[in-house]
């Protein structure tokens, strides 16, 4: 069961795949246009080279809020099972959370957190 449903799914989802792909290559009509390479930003026309340097302010800021996005991830499923299986959950759960807290302590004493 395991094995050749897997080999069947892998089949399906390439023959998916390149089923749709081929399907818009010949039924939707391309065309060249300048105007679909340059970077859309809000209707308001670009101006300059799209290839600037942010600050990495910027995407340590995202990067700790990914963090504690999937901490929450994490905390659904633990709430869902808490009753069942008691006091080590509760232990495991706080031993998480300390761990979490800690690297946010961290990256609010390197400035991370600072908004530029």
């Amino acid at each position: 069961m395991g094995a050749s449903f897997l080999i069947i799914l892998i089949f399906a989802a390439i023959a998916f795949s390149v089923g749709g792909i081929s399907i818009s290559k010949i039924f939707v009509k391309g065309s060249k246009n300048p105007q679909k390479g340059q970077a859309y930003e809000c209707g308001i026309p670009a101006s300059g080279s799209p290839w600037n340097q942010f600050n990495v302010g910027y995407y340590l800021f995202a990067l700790i809020f990914l963090i504690f996005d999937v901490e929450l991830v994490f905390m659904y499923p633990w709430a869902v099972v808490v009753k069942r299986v008691g006091l080590p959950a509760l232990i495991e759960i706080v031993i998480f959370l300390f761990i979490l807290f800690m690297g946010f302590l961290y990256a609010h004493k390197k400035g991370a957190l600072k908004w530029i």
